[in-house]
């Protein structure tokens, strides 16, 4: 990899001789895995960070979501979102769970409340949103809805790490959220992930489908599987929560640059700041219009290619798109108008704690510079 090349993000990555310590502790206890000290420890400091009652980690982000719709017993069909990443859907399958895709709106990227409820039959058991680039889903609209039909709400809060509204974490919405921990997002145990949960009697569910299904040392009494967080990881996840707020911080200087620099070109569309919402700035996508812009998405994508500059086209193609999918009826692009045009007009600029101003600078440069 070149030096001067620019990714859409970078892992954020504590002093190493701050890590050392954690790993001479590890390789003197000799405990890897199975619940140790420092999976523990970083399972208690979550709580408080992000001020909620229990979790339980992974070892990635995408095996809570296929063991929250164990711990749910959820089957039939799930209503979900098209514009997200694959594994949020490719956990129905694994659950043999048939998705139903329903549009999103324009402003936020979110499931639209409005289309769930045309969306549900006899055979629906759930709704699975996500709140897209850490903007809050409109949780009180959707709850209202699964209520009404005696719905489950697994919410893929894969991009809203620490994310509040009023004070409040968003991660407490909905019977359980999920989590990624992945080297791209704003916090990360390299890979890990988790998932969110309101009482002690789901946990303990959770923490057995997650380990084989076992209630102690021989009693096996559920199909699990294994997806438990080992202790290298977790000790990277308790420095990195040091870290954290200081990570968040950097990401906010680069967007606030990017609002100030990009706000009055003609043809870039900029997602609006929600009020009384404490962001994580996970992303920062940006939305072209070709007819004003006078080039298109790709051709931009392409153009900050060449000068090393590499965004990300998040989320394109829609999952509806992909072959396993796009059979489904609620896969047909009419039903999808927003979330295809979105797809098709969106790229995530780079976006991380140690990207320069001047990288920023540069950046939006090329940008305005082809508009111009």
């Amino acid at each position: 990899m070149e030096s001067n090349q620019i990714t859409v993000t970078k892992p954020f990555l504590p002093p190493l001789e701050e890590f050392l310590p954690y790993l001479e502790n590890i390789w003197t206890s000799k405990r890897l895995t199975n619940n140790g000290i420092y999976q523990q420890k970083l399972e208690e400091e979550l709580c408080k960070y992000l001020k909620i009652s229990y979790i339980s980690l992974f070892t990635n982000g995408t095996l809570p979501i296929i063991v929250a719709l164990q711990a749910l017993e959820i089957t039939g069909e799930v209503i979900t979102t098209p514009y997200s990443f694959v594994a949020t859907t490719h956990a129905l399958w694994w659950n043999n769970i048939k998705p139903v895709f329903v549009d999103v709106e324009e402003k936020t990227g979110n499931i639209d409340p409005e289309k769930i409820e045309k969306a549900i039959t006899n055979k629906t058991t759930a709704i699975i949103p996500v709140h897209v680039y850490g903007n809050p889903c409109n949780t009180e609209e959707i709850k209202k809805i699964a209520n009404k039909y005696k719905l489950k709400i697994i919410y893929d809060g894969a991009h809203a790490f620490g994310v509040e509204q009023e004070g409040n974490s968003i991660l407490t919405a909905g019977d359980i959220t999920t989590l990624s921990f992945h080297a791209t997002k704003t916090y990360n145990t390299a890979e890990g992930g988790a998932l969110v949960c309101h009482d002690i009697e789901t946990k303990q569910k959770i923490d057995r489908l997650k380990n084989f299904g076992f209630a102690g040392e021989t009693d096996v009494i559920m199909p699990g599987i294994n997806g438990k967080m080992d202790e290298i990881r977790a000790a990277l996840g308790l420095l990195n929560l040091k870290h954290v707020d200081k990570t968040i911080e950097k990401r906010q200087k680069i967007a606030q640059f990017y609002r100030s620099e990009l706000k009055d070109v003609s043809g870039i569309t900029i997602m609006d700041e929600f009020k009384n919402v404490k962001s994580n700035y996970s992303y920062f996508p940006i939305f072209i219009k070709k007819d004003e812009y006078s080039i298109s998405r790709d051709e931009l994508y392409d153009k900050l290619k060449e000068k090393n500059i590499y965004g990300r086209r998040y989320f394109y193609p829609l999952i509806s798109q992909f072959e396993p999918y796009r059979k489904l009826d609620s896969a047909k692009p009419e039903n999808l108008p927003v979330a295809l045009k979105m797809a098709d007009s969106v790229i995530c600029l780079p976006i991380y704690d140690d990207l320069g101003i001047n990288d920023a600078e540069r950046i939006c440069k090329i940008i305005r510079k082809i508009v111009n």
